[in-house]
């Protein structure tokens, strides 16, 4: 079974300027950020429980909220921490004993695919820990506390790392009480899972698997689910009128048998 962590505790401060606001709650295309997100994840077979963790003030709303979103795979909603760490520390807490993998991902990326979630499950019960990523497309330097340039890395072994990041259980809660035994906080579970000398496989993620961090990137998340709700929209239309096409063939073709 794959259990999901979603650590949800980060506020909106670059989306809405002067107002504390959890941004996983935000409405995007008629949805919280978080919702849609935690329907990408209910899509897959293989995912079996979710566990959001939140501000500890924010369990019960997010729960009665949570409790009326048809389709949605079972869910708990845990307290975060001060830092997304902790919010994944007391997620695990809440792991289901049969989980095999389990997959963390954040949820300001509501736009995950299923074809990404799919190859990190793959990964992760190849190797223990795998992680979705990009190629790295611009150049990237290395600039000193003068400013001035120190190296230029080679772009060819840059990734930007996504979410979301999947391991075998038993490695993830590993890696987690070394971090929490030498009081060490990284920038992501993957670091974590590396700090304990266990390797992390790349797969591919996608571009549009991008984290929502600024009104722009809030209204470019809003434009591609509108358009994805209308073009599934226009098939749906097609499709039931390819099916009532379908069935009045067959109606024809039957009164003419009855003819004969």
């Amino acid at each position: 079974m794959v259990s999901v962590i979603f650590p949800a505790a980060g506020q909106a401060k670059r989306l809405q300027a002067g107002v504390s606001v959890n941004k996983a709650l935000l409405t995007l295309a008629g949805k919280p950020m978080l919702v849609w997100a935690l329907l990408k994840f209910s899509a897959i077979d293989e995912v079996g429980e979710l566990i959001v963790a939140v501000p500890e003030d924010e369990v019960a709303p997010v729960e009665r909220l949570l409790a009326k979103v048809p389709n949605l795979a079972p869910v708990k909603v845990v307290a975060g921490g001060a830092e997304r760490q902790f919010s994944v520390a007391n997620g695990l807490k809440a792991v289901r004993p049969e989980t095999e993998i389990v997959l963390v991902h954040d949820a300001a990326r509501p736009l995950v695919s299923a074809a990404t979630i799919g190859r990190v499950i793959d990964g992760a019960k190849r190797t223990g820990a795998a992680v979705a990523a990009i190629p790295e497309k611009n150049t990237i330097k290395v600039v000193g506390p003068d400013g001035l340039v120190e190296s230029t890395p080679d772009r060819a072994k840059l990734w930007e790392i996504q979410t979301p990041q999947g391991f075998r259980c038993r490695v993830l809660m590993d890696a987690y009480l070394a971090a929490m035994r030498d009081g060490f906080v990284g920038t992501d579970d993957a670091s974590l899972v590396e700090r304990i000398g266990h390797p992390v496989q790349v797969v591919d993620g996608d571009n549009w698997n991008f984290k929502i961090t600024t009104p722009e990137d809030l209204a470019a998340a809003e434009s591609f689910l509108k358009n994805d709700l209308a073009v599934r929209a226009r098939e749906g239309v097609s499709a039931a009128a390819d099916l009532v096409a379908d069935k009045v063939g067959e109606m024809k073709r039957h009164l003419e048998e009855l003819r004969r």
